[in-house]
């Protein structure tokens, strides 16, 4: 059996680890030249280091634990997480809706009187926006829900499933927030992020890059692919290079896998035309000096600032700034969403980040004089979007797919958010090997 896999990112390295303890044939390529896709790291020419977005290392699988402890062999910082709200220019602790005690006086009542006469129930909503109504009520809803979730997806959230939370919104406790707001405690124990890890050096990218060490062999870098024949079962690539396969495994985005396929019915090419993405800015910004502020990242709803995240990077790992040496340097990441229904000038969106730092007292217009640093990652495929017909698209294209041996896996694979997080991506690899030798069901891949 040959199985080829398209990506070395997070599912691609999942599925050559998982390979690499069988005789099977295999073969990953990748068309960067180095391993980890959207969670890859760059140090740039003034020695620092920076990640695609925030990412932050944490785990529901022991088989991903064991993968990362036996790439980072140890060398990593384990961080309590520290992030926070910044809106009516003071800072409230995340998550917003469990310690909206720190609003106005009357931004708070707003929020309170919301929980205590939400709409409706939210089992009878039918998108996003109006189950956001129904679980937080029109306060928090207007104050921090609705600005901020369009900042981050640049999608109306009208157009948008429910079926996606899960654990990645913490749902209203209206009793709890009540008993917070009495006793003036803040409340930040909640998620699964609550304590995460990472690499001393290298950024994220360093846990990819020490798993693919153990099989690098098996990897073809400059691998860019162009075609698929699914009737011979055979792929082509940018450089000129084909191979011909058994399986094939494809972490690429669902929609460009379909473009790349040979004899694809029309309904097919049309579900794969209806799957919807938005792209991000990341913004890296590289100070001398030195940033007394233990934050680890910061929400950003208002329309004062273009991005709706920042990390305090240097915060992470003091590797990465230049020499570890972060008492004389530190580094802001950025992260500013774009799309059709949210357009973005990449021309103006350092300038724009910069001065949304001052204008929401992350910086002092005197620190624009201590930026040495002014890093641009454009991030053309950032959130697989969970639309209202993305489902229907899937129950298309991926059985037409499988029908022929391919298997789309992983963030964009998938197309699935809420699988979507490097441990999910992980596993979905793994998982989808088990399927092809053994026949085993996938649980990941399938949100269980």
């Amino acid at each position: 059996m040959s199985i080829l896999t398209i990506g070395a990112g997070p599912t691609g390295l999942g599925v050559g680890l998982r390979l690499s303890s069988t005789n099977i044939s295999c073969r990953i390529f990748e068309k960067n030249f180095i391993a980890g896709g959207l969670s890859s790291s760059t140090k740039d020419v003034h020695q620092f280091t920076w990640d695609i977005g925030g990412h932050v290392l944490f785990s529901h699988y022991p088989e991903f634990d064991i993968a990362v402890e036996n790439a980072l062999q140890g060398k990593y910082y384990q961080h309590q997480r520290e992030s926070w709200v910044r809106i009516y220019n003071t800072w409230i602790p995340y998550p917003f809706q469990n310690n909206v005690r720190h609003l106005p006086e009357e931004a708070r009542n707003f929020c309170v009187q919301g929980l205590q006469n939400l709409p409706t129930n939210p089992s009878q909503t039918s998108h996003f926006k109006d189950w956001m109504n129904a679980v937080f009520g029109e306060g928090i809803v207007y104050y921090f829900m609705a600005p901020y979730n369009f900042k981050v997806w640049a999608t109306p959230l009208d157009q948008m499933s429910k079926d996606w939370i899960a654990e990645r919104v913490s749902i209203v406790d209206l009793a709890r927030i009540e008993r917070n707001i009495a006793e003036q405690r803040d409340d930040v124990g909640w998620g699964p992020n609550n304590l995460f890890k990472f690499p001393k050096q290298g950024g994220t990218g360093a846990i990819y890059e020490g798993i693919a060490k153990q099989f690098k062999d098996k990897i073809s870098f400059n691998h860019e692919l162009t075609a698929v024949d699914l009737n011979r079962k055979e792929i082509a690539f940018a450089n000129g290079h084909q191979a011909t396969y058994d399986s094939l495994i494809s972490t690429i985005p669902l929609d460009q896998l379909i473009k790349c396929c040979t004899s694809v019915p029309s309904n097919v090419r049309e579900a794969a035309k209806t799957l919807k993405h938005n792209s991000v800015f990341v913004v890296g910004l590289g100070f001398r000096g030195q940033r007394e502020d233990t934050k680890c990242w910061m929400y950003f709803p208002e329309a004062n600032c273009p991005f709706y995240r920042v990390t305090n990077f240097h915060n992470y790992s003091p590797y990465n700034v230049p020499n570890g040496d972060i008492k004389n340097y530190f580094s802001l990441m950025c992260e500013t969403s774009y799309s059709e229904h949210k357009p973005v000038s990449k021309k103006g969106i350092i300038e724009e980040t910069i001065q949304g730092l001052i204008n929401t007292g992350m910086l002092k217009e005197k620190e624009r004089n201590n930026i040495i640093s002014r890093q641009l990652i454009d991030v053309p495929y950032a959130y697989p979007i969970p639309t209202l017909d993305r489902d229907a698209a899937l129950d298309i294209i991926q059985p037409f797919l499988e029908s022929h041996g391919v298997y789309s896996r992983g963030r964009f694979g998938s197309w699935k958010y809420e699988v979507g997080n490097m441990d999910h991506s992980f596993m979905q690899g793994v998982e989808v090997v088990d399927r092809i030798i053994n026949g085993t069901k996938e649980k990941v891949y399938h949100g269980q």
